[in-house]
């Protein structure tokens, strides 16, 4: 194991118990469980946490309002106090079933090949979001995805739903808990008449007018010039695999609302016997909470397999 950026306990030439792909807020939680069991764990991180463009995170219990980066930071630091625990800078490229027998072979982009008995996946999703001009510029602090992760901080203001799709319905008819909402269609989507009546019920104002940008803050410029000015604007994006390794391992998907994801058991195990999967890449939907707690029931199912053996596939 020649990568320069190989980080803590010493390399060895005998497989890890647990490899964990992405070491953020899931990876982290995984390997925390396996470190805890004394089992040789290594973490492979890109670097590329989803919610990266967020400065904030809200609704963690103990860590409501702390810097996204800083929770990693800290997560990682009191992971690697754990003397059992690898760490590789780099990303994962390949990954297929052992050819020494039990376990998984893991290739990093500059070479370097890893060995584990167990793979736990937690590599996140990727958010793609509608062309509109502006949007993305603010997307994770003017525009966002999550009520619960954003919406308290915007103080009952005006809120903008962008239609994408009928998913956006959903969002529409959330955020008048949040504020006040307006809903803009942007061709995208059309109520019919009965989700009119539940948009009129809940005090949502409809725009069916085409948008042309995004500006200041989050306001909504329209293509006849005209400007709804936004605390904060939420989309409903299209979320794809920030990786390819769990359809080259043959893991089954889920086709969710909001894109594929992995499928797994109610212990995060997936298809693939000794492949589990956690976080966003293994959900319909996400959160820091939801990740860490997907990523600790992944861990101990990682660990009770290398005692008890593999259970049936999910």
């Amino acid at each position: 194991m020649s990568n320069p950026e190989f980080q803590g306990a010493a390399a060895s030439s005998a497989p890890f118990d647990a490899i964990i792909v992405g070491g953020s807020y899931a990876g982290l939680s995984a390997a925390t469980q396996l470190a805890r069991a004394r089992r040789r764990v290594l973490v492979v991180d890109g670097g590329q946490r989803r919610n990266r463009y967020a400065s904030h995170s809200h609704g963690f219990l103990t860590r409501d309002g702390s810097g996204t980066a800083a929770i990693v930071a800290e997560g990682k630091a009191q992971l690697m106090a754990y003397a059992t625990v690898s760490w590789l800078d780099g990303t994962a490229v390949r990954a297929a079933a052992s050819s020494e027998g039990d376990g998984y072979d893991v290739t990093l982009a500059d070479g370097t090949l890893v060995r584990g008995r167990r793979l736990v996946l937690a590599t996140g999703v990727i958010d793609e979001l509608p062309p509109v001009d502006g949007l993305a510029e603010r997307w994770g602090r003017s525009v966002f995805h999550c009520p619960y992760c954003h919406g308290y901080e915007l103080e009952q203001g005006a809120i903008g739903v962008l239609a994408t799709g009928p998913l956006s319905m959903h969002h529409a008819l959330m955020l008048p808990d949040w504020g006040t909402v307006t809903f803009f269609l942007n061709g995208a989507f059309e109520p019919d008449g009965a989700q009119l009546e539940q948009l009129a019920a809940r005090g949502v104002t409809v725009v069916r007018a085409p948008v042309a940008q995004i500006a200041g803050v989050a306001d909504v410029v329209m293509q006849d010039g005209s400007r709804h000015a936004m605390a904060g604007l939420f989309v409903a994006t299209r979320a794809r695999p920030a990786s390819s390794l769990a359809g080259e391992l043959g893991c089954a998907l889920e086709e969710g609302p909001m894109g594929p994801f992995v499928r797994t058991d109610e212990q995060k195990a997936s298809s693939v016997p000794g492949v589990f999967c956690c976080g966003d890449a293994g959900r319909m939907a996400g959160s820091v909470a939801f990740a860490v707690a997907d990523g600790a029931m992944a861990g101990v199912a990682a660990h009770r397999s290398l005692m008890f053996g593999l259970a049936p596939a999910a």
